[in-house]
């Protein structure tokens, strides 16, 4: 029997190094840029040390996925409960991650692995979303579902995002204006309260 091929530590700075190269190159030029080789060359290391911590292309997209999932993840749970949730929600749907999100949603296409991970860490931030709203607005609006705010509420942010990215921007002034009015009336003026660990 072969004995289990040894991984580099998930602590390790070269580790890092290696994601932070992975991501720039999808946000720069698309996860198809994206080769052992070509993060090889670009952090300055040896490809075989690419697969010393990573044993295919998957599990480098794998855990770049995983790092900006989870920091995602807590990073939205903080915003939840420091605010108003419905609030929080639509200023988190707007975050300009979703140039890294439409790269991954891309990648699912190609690559089985990611698509199974990336809807997972979906329905994660969704259940997260929908326990948030429910917590709070489930007295204020009994007849509406928690769930189908939080789509309505993600939708219309992500595709305004995906729209602007693309230079499509009819129509969004007045929708956006009119999200923002629905939410005054519902939570008054009250500002989003500030998180300095966007990145």
């Amino acid at each position: 029997m072969t004995p289990a091929r040894r991984m580099g530590s998930e602590a390790s700075e070269t580790r890092q190094l290696l994601l932070d190269t992975t991501e720039r190159l999808m946000l720069a030029e698309g996860y198809a840029a994206v080769g052992v080789r070509r993060v090889a060359r670009e952090a300055g290391v040896a490809p075989a040390l690419v697969l010393y911590y990573f044993k295919t292309l998957d599990d480098l997209f794998l855990a770049v996925l995983k790092r900006r999932a989870d920091g995602e993840l807590e990073r939205q749970r903080r915003i939840l409960e420091q605010n108003p949730p419905l609030r929080a929600l639509w200023e988190l749907s707007q975050d300009p991650g979703t140039a890294l999100i439409t790269e991954f949603m891309a990648l699912s296409n190609h690559r089985e692995a990611v698509r199974v991970a990336f809807a997972a860490d979906a329905e994660r931030y969704r259940r997260a979303q929908v326990e948030a709203i429910a917590r709070t607005m489930g007295q204020d609006l009994p007849d509406v579902p928690p769930a189908a705010l939080v789509v309505a509420t993600t939708a219309i942010a992500r595709i305004l995002g995906m729209e602007r990215a693309l230079g499509i921007t009819e129509g969004h002034a007045e929708t956006v204006t009119l999200i923002e009015d629905l939410l005054k009336r519902f939570y008054g003026a009250a500002p989003l309260a500030a998180d300095n660990d966007q990145g």
